[in-house]
């Protein structure tokens, strides 16, 4: 779907997107700013409560995957899942879409994927170790190995994009059919597969870097 165009700085377009992107990160720096700023150890707030009930319940998820290392990957997972789930959800707000609707964005997030599993990879194992399991089991599979890590950062940035925007077009569809007689209905069918989808992509950035973590455990050099 085209991202319609709000304002130019130059040859810079800035889209209703990158401004939702931008209001999303906002927002998530806002609440873990007020969150922490008064931090009670024996009677925590709603906030306090509700926030660090998210945490853990992610700190627990990238452990069951990679329990040596769930809070080098917290920071990152944890942030990449919340504003999945908020961009998928902000759609529900009148006047507004998902960003993640935007092929551009969804693209940029698998980027940033992509980057990330080889960055954990080289700072936990060194340069050398890391580069080494492409040559595993021989050398010969280094070209699908490369061919592998581009093919799946499309496959992440392709399936976000398309389930986001064949959602909201599906609602569309249903609501000029329907009317209002059944909002309702696709209103939990949004939020469900805006959790569902968030999930996913949250669950595959984390096996990816999860496994260039521990790639040279898995290959260990002869």
């Amino acid at each position: 779907m085209e991202n319609e165009l709000t304002f130019a700085f130059g040859p810079v377009a800035i889209g209703a997107s990158v401004i939702t992107t931008w209001g999303i990160m906002l927002v998530i720096a806002a609440i873990a700013w007020i969150s922490t700023r008064r931090l009670d150890m024996l009677l925590p707030g709603k906030l306090q409560t509700t926030v660090e009930g998210i945490v853990a319940a992610i700190d627990e998820t990238i452990a069951a995957v990679a329990p040596e290392h769930g809070r080098q990957l917290l920071p990152f997972i944890a942030s990449l899942w919340l504003f999945l789930i908020i961009a998928n959800l902000v759609g529900l707000i009148p006047g507004l879409h998902s960003p993640t609707r935007d092929l551009s964005v969804t693209s940029a997030l698998a980027v940033l994927v992509f980057f990330s599993v080889h960055w954990f990879g080289i700072k936990t194992q060194g340069l050398k170790n890391y580069l080494h399991h492409y040559l595993s089991p021989i050398p010969i599979l280094l070209p699908f190995h490369i061919i592998s890590e581009f093919t799946r950062t499309l496959a992440l940035a392709v399936r976000l994009f398309g389930n986001m925007m064949s959602l909201e077009m599906a609602a569309v569809l249903i609501l000029l059919v329907a009317g209002f007689l059944a909002p309702i209905p696709i209103l939990m069918l949004h939020i469900i597969e805006a959790l569902v989808q968030a999930y996913i992509f949250g669950m595959l950035a984390l096996i990816y870097v999860a496994g260039a973590i521990q790639s040279q455990q898995l290959n260990p050099p002869e």
